[in-house]
Formats: structure tokens, C-alpha cells, sequence
């Protein structure tokens, strides 16, 4: 299976610029995007080389937004998106791929796990090696914040306030906004009541809202 990325980065966006623009380019995109989602997957299932490309130029911009709101470098983030892939056609191809009309959450909890996995993997690096040893390895370094102007002061207030959210919550903001996907498929993904996750959707935006606007004004005292 190849896997047609293309140049999926964003040239002179931040990582979580570059990461938001694309959420909301998938959410844009649509209402009923995961229709038909099935059939291509028989399709694939059956060898058809062009039902795989249609899947992965769909999903494949989602996971890697999704890969790049964690920090990780943007060929660190392709690479993370390729395996994710190439795990969804060896679970299609075998016969192991059994969540029947709930792909889209099967695939960003594939998608979750792995990101998660390359940051634990980068920090235990850093960990055996020490700031020094590490110093100029752009492979594991995370992404540096790049806008225009104050705005990556801005942004690096964001990334502290998403910092300080428990898991929980910032799975929920990750997945909404970054991976652009639905509150049902994420109630679904995360195995919570809808209530739930909109309910802590709500309260990790007031939380980031009240630390900005914290921020601010320390700023400007």
C-alpha cells in the first residue's frame, strides 16, 4: 500500500496553527464526510489500490493535525500518520478490522496510541540523554513556535494553558479541534456519554479562556 501524504505542512505556521487550520479544514469539509467510508473499506479489503488512496487522502491530514498538536516535528508527524496507515490496512486486510460503521473512532484511537507513544518515546530520550546530549537533534526536539509579530507570544501562552489541562480534557479539545471530529464520534472514541464530553469540552475552553486572559493581564501589569 503506498501512502499519497503529499506535502501535508503548513510552511511558516506553528504547530498549533498549522494543527487548528487543519482541523478546521476537515470540519469543513464536511457533513457526512464518513459516508461511503464502509464500502471503500471493502473495496481496500479486496485489493482495490484506489478505495486505499480515497481512505488515506481523507483521514490522513486529520491524524497528522492531530500528531502536530502534541509538538512533534513536522517529519516526525508524517511518520506517525504513515504507521497509523499502514496498521489500518493490515487490520482491513487480515480480517481483524471489526468496528463495523465506527472507523473514524477506531482510527484516532489507533491514532491517540501512537502519537502518545512517540511522546513518551521522545521524553524517555531526553531522560537517558540530558538536555546537552540532546541540544541540535532536530528529530526529537518538539516544534518551535513561528508567527508573525506578538503572535508567538500568543501562542506560546496557548500551548502553557493546554499544558496545564489534565488529559481528559485535552483529549477532548485535541480531538475536536485538531482532528476535527465530531462530539459523537468522540463520545464514541472515549467511551463516555455525549453529555460527558460536551460538558468537559465546555469546561477546558473556560479553563484555557480564564488563563489567558490571566496571562494578559500579568502581561500588561
Amino acid at each position: 500500500m503506498t501512502h499519497p501524504l503529499g506535502p501535508i505542512g503548513a510552511a511558516g505556521l506553528s504547530a498549533d496553527r498549522e494543527a487548528a487550520a487543519l482541523g478546521a479544514a476537515a470540519r469543513r469539509a464536511g457533513a457526512g464526510e464518513s459516508a461511503g467510508v464502509e464500502d471503500m473499506l471493502s473495496r481496500a479489503a479486496a485489493g482495490d489500490e484506489s478505495a486505499w488512496r480515497e481512505i488515506v487522502e481523507r483521514y490522513a491530514r486529520r491524524v497528522f493535525a492531530l500528531a502536530r498538536s502534541r509538538r512533534l516535528r513536522e517529519h516526525v508527524a508524517e511518520e506517525v500518520t504513515q504507521s497509523v496507515f499502514a496498521t489500518v490496512a493490515a487490520h482491513v486486510r487480515t480480517g481483524e478490522y471489526i468496528e463495523r460503521g465506527r472507523f473514524e473512532s477506531w482510527l484516532f484511537r489507533v491514532a491517540m496510541n501512537r502519537v502518545r507513544d512517540e511522546v513518551r518515546r521522545n521524553k524517555r530520550r531526553a531522560g537517558e540523554m540530558g538536555s546537552a546530549g540532546l541540544e541540535g537533534r532536530a528529530d526529537w526536539r518538539e516544534a518551535p513556535v513561528s508567527a508573525p509579530d506578538g503572535a508567538a507570544e500568543e501562542l506560546t501562552g496557548l500551548r502553557r494553558a493546554m499544558e496545564t489541562l489534565g488529559d481528559a480534557d485535552r483529549d477532548v479539545l485535541e480531538l475536536r479541534h485538531h482532528a476535527g471530529m465530531g462530539f459523537k464520534e468522540i463520545a464514541a472514541l472515549l467511551g463516555e456519554p455525549l453529555g460527558t464530553v460536551l460538558a468537559r469540552h465546555h469546561r477546558a475552553l473556560a479553563k484555557l479562556r480564564d488563563m489567558l486572559i490571566t496571562a494578559d493581564k500579568e502581561r500588561a501589569s
